[in-house]
């Protein structure tokens, strides 16, 4: 299993890849100069003239040859032809890249014109090509299926499908085929990402213990509201403040989970069928207590029309807390981690247990990017470009794309070191005076294929013993773990026919905006609960909810025979 004596097989890659880097100097072909002096091999020359040294070996080949890449920009990497990374991908597998960049405000436009205009290159990479597309062009030939390829030389692609079992049904077509890699991040917290945050040192001052049930956390929140848990003899302590984004109401996900299973856009799978968690009777159950907090004025107005940087600036201005909780996955995204007062929000409301026994967390297993990188049909050298990709799976390939250079960005544990998880430690950042800036030139920042497994994050050693990550994970696994749905119960992102993702399209922004807004609405009081429910319902029906809930279920029963 990857990271098994995680820290001695990360020091020994290490040593491995000196070894490598001295037999990638020598090259005996016909070769061609490039402006940088470089000899290498074009995609002029037939692929037959190349050969290739054996699967999982480096370098890729004895000769440089040059593969055309089509890459998704970012824009805190400073420059992708110079950057450390790509100089070291290069340097091991003796392949040479000549990049074409594509601004991220770009990306749609370029790739749709790129596709149908049929000039594109080699290889096609860092762009979220949806599965719609993996079929289409799959279909076409325009992308190469990868299935023999990965049979004969996906040596770090084997090891993470028999590591993450998942990856490969969620990458596999209905008709069989993988057409694209994915990015593989196995973000433990992220994958249970609804959490809120509350103020310690509030429940400490008035006395209170954490709530566990709806009805314990109304009382924590009306206690902040009079009380004045924050000491300065103002009543300006505001409970529960939220944020609006993608048309959700940012807590409302936190609170639902209490009265209703929910999971991805609200759907969930019972006993194999998806059903709508919007429309169950649970439901309103929570929309009428969630009205009941607003009309107590527990929940902050600015919640329904301000983003989430409004709710920063709320929560940390002044020189006294005034926010009492607050939803994210991570607290430093709305107040600042490294002062006092900040740290007063690092602890979490568990999931709380409902009036009808419902105590839930969402849970998103399916930690990846889809269509990453993929090779077209005008590549000449298929083989190569796919071992490429197979190779960025790698353990230093993964820490080095995504961390940076070794010594000057990470580095191996010190015997001692713990991971996150508790168990010993494999890697850990330097740290850099100032911090570190934005925009750089070491790694590819999240960028193209690479598979950080949960075992690759754990073994982490945090610089600063109260860092996010142990913070994350010490909530995310005594609080919100023991409550998650099981897997069988989350929809998992599927592949669509091009007829069903139109269909789709239309559907899901019809259903998605009327739901959200009558939940806004109902719980501000504009319409009555109590009164519309029926109506909503009947107006779901209208907007053809059954054929969304189809639709899924088809795409479901095609998943699970690729499973």
């Amino acid at each position: 299993m990857l990271f098994q004596n995680r820290k001695v097989k990360l020091v020994s890659l290490l040593f491995i890849c000196v070894a490598l880097l001295l037999s990638a100097c020598g090259s005996s072909s016909e070769p061609k100069t490039t402006d940088t002096g470089e000899k290498t091999k074009t995609n002029s020359e037939s692929s037959t003239d190349i050969k290739m040294n054996p699967a999982g070996e480096l370098p890729i080949t004895d000769e440089k040859v040059t593969l055309q890449v089509l890459m998704l920009g970012e824009p805190l990497v400073e420059n992708f032809a110079t950057n450390a990374f790509t100089k070291w991908l290069e340097e091991q597998t003796n392949v040479k890249i000549e990049w074409e960049i594509v601004p991220k405000n770009a990306a749609i436009e370029k790739l749709n014109v790129t596709l149908a205009g049929g000039d594109y290159p080699d290889v096609i990479m860092g762009f979220p090509i949806n599965t719609v597309q993996q079929s289409l062009y799959g279909k076409d030939g325009v992308f190469l299926a990868l299935n023999d390829l990965i049979e004969e030389y996906g040596v770090e692609t084997k090891k993470m499908f028999e590591n993450s079992p998942n990856v490969k049904g969620l990458i596999t077509a209905p008709d069989g085929n993988i057409y694209a890699l994915p990015q593989v991040n196995e973000c433990y917290h992220c994958m249970m990402s609804s959490r809120m945050w509350i103020n310690q040192d509030w429940l400490e001052a008035l006395k209170l213990d954490m709530p566990t049930t709806t009805e314990e956390y109304y009382e924590v929140l009306k206690a902040f509201k009079e009380k004045d848990p924050n000491g300065n003899k103002i009543a300006d302590e505001i409970p529960l403040a939220g944020y609006t984004e993608q048309g959700n109401v940012s807590f409302a996900s936190f609170i639902m989970s209490s009265f209703v299973k929910r999971g991805n856009e609200d759907l969930i799978i019972d006993n194999g069928e998806i059903k709508a968690s919007f429309v169950q009777p649970g439901w309103k159950e929570g929309t009428l207590y969630m009205k009941r907090l607003y009309d107590e004025g527990l929940i902050a107005s600015e919640s329904f029309t301000q983003d989430r940087n409004s709710l920063k600036r709320m929560a940390s201005s002044g020189e006294q807390n005034i926010v009492g909780s607050f939803p994210q996955n991570w607290i430093a995204e709305v107040v600042d981690v490294n002062t006092e007062k900040g740290m007063a929000y690092a602890h979490t409301v568990p999931p709380l247990k409902g009036p009808g026994g419902v105590q839930s967390t969402p849970y998103n297993p399916f930690s990846m990017k889809q269509g990453q990188f993929v090779i077209t049909d005008k590549a000449k050298y298929p083989e190569i470009a796919f071992r490429l990709a197979d190779f960025m799976y790698s353990e230093e390939a993964s820490i080095r794309s995504n961390v940076g250079v070794f010594e000057t960005d990470w580095e191996a544990a010190a015997p001692g070191d713990k991971g996150i998880d508790g168990r010993e430690g494999v890697w850990k950042k330097v740290a850099k005076p100032g911090g570190v800036q934005p925009v750089q030139n070491n790694r590819w920042v999240n960028t193209g294929p690479s598979y950080r497994s949960k075992d690759f994050r754990f073994g982490e050693v945090e610089l600063n013993a109260n860092g996010g990550e142990q913070i994350l994970y010490n909530e995310t696994s005594t609080k919100y773990e023991p409550y998650r749905l099981d897997v069988d119960e989350v929809v998992p992102p599927m592949f669509f026919t091009q007829e069903q993702s139109e269909e789709l399209a239309n559907l899901l922004t019809t259903i998605s905006d009327y739901k959200n807004q009558f939940l806004a609405r109902a719980i501000t009081g504009d319409i009555d609960v109590e009164k519309e429910w029926d109506n909503y319902l009947l107006t779901l029906e209208s907007m053809k909810l059954e054929r969304f809930l189809q639709i899924h279920q088809e795409a479901y029963e095609s998943y699970i025979k690729n499973k």
